[in-house]
């Protein structure tokens, strides 16, 4: 049974992993089988903004573009929440022109996420990536909708592992992200977490990327 890696940053290649890659529209690898595209909050350059929303919404209409993505909002940067947020809402509302689930980075702003969330009536999924918060946290993001991804926090921090246990079979996404682990790591933690067998892991998280993504493992 394949593994599914919701978002990383380097590609490995291997045979029994399905890695949906990050890549960013000023460098685009077409080598890479499976990937999202998006505008990350750290990297936005205003005058650029429109060529790269040009890029992504090529891309989104090719069939191995999965997912918008990663983008969202972030406060502790020094880029004004006023662009991150147009451009964060002009990206959006492409995801919700292509029917692609959107992968999103969220830094002390998931009250903000969730509002945008409800105030453009989006409909297509959304994954937070990289959960480092509590169970309060997660519980609000779940009731409102959106999926969680956990993967380099998991393995840092053991607090977070309750935390893991406590979002529904059918609601959470692992990752490997930047970190050198390999994704089956990720996996056996959660499953030690869920108190299951990695084997049912992978099988909550396939059944998960079916329901999400228009493509199947």
């Amino acid at each position: 049974m394949k593994y599914f890696n919701l978002h990383t940053h380097k590609y490995t290649n291997e045979p029994n992993i399905l890695e949906l890659v990050n890549q960013y529209p000023q460098e685009f690898d077409s080598g890479i089988p499976y990937y999202s595209i998006g505008i990350h909050p750290w990297f936005i350059v205003e005058e650029q903004v429109d060529a790269d929303l040009a890029i992504i919404e090529r891309k989104l209409q090719e069939p191995n573009c999965l997912a918008v993505g990663e983008c969202g909002l972030d406060k502790r940067i020094e880029i004004p929440m006023e662009l991150q947020q147009m451009v964060f809402e002009k990206q959006l509302l492409l995801a919700q022109q292509y029917q692609k689930p959107i992968v999103l980075h969220c830094v002390a702003a998931f009250q903000e996420l969730i509002a945008i969330k409800k105030k453009m009536n989006i409909s297509v999924p959304m994954l937070i990536h990289g959960f480092s918060k509590n169970i309060q946290v997660a519980k609000q993001l779940v009731d409102n909708g959106f999926y969680i991804s956990f993967g380099k926090y998991l393995l840092l921090n053991k607090e977070l592992g309750a935390v893991f246990k406590s979002v529904p079979n059918n609601r959470f996404f692992l990752e490997t992200d930047t970190i050198e682990e390999g994704i089956a790591v990720v996996y056996e933690l959660a499953a030690k977490y869920k108190g299951v067998s990695v084997k049912e892991i992978q099988e909550l998280v396939n059944s998960n990327f079916n329901e999400v993504f228009d493509f199947r493992l």
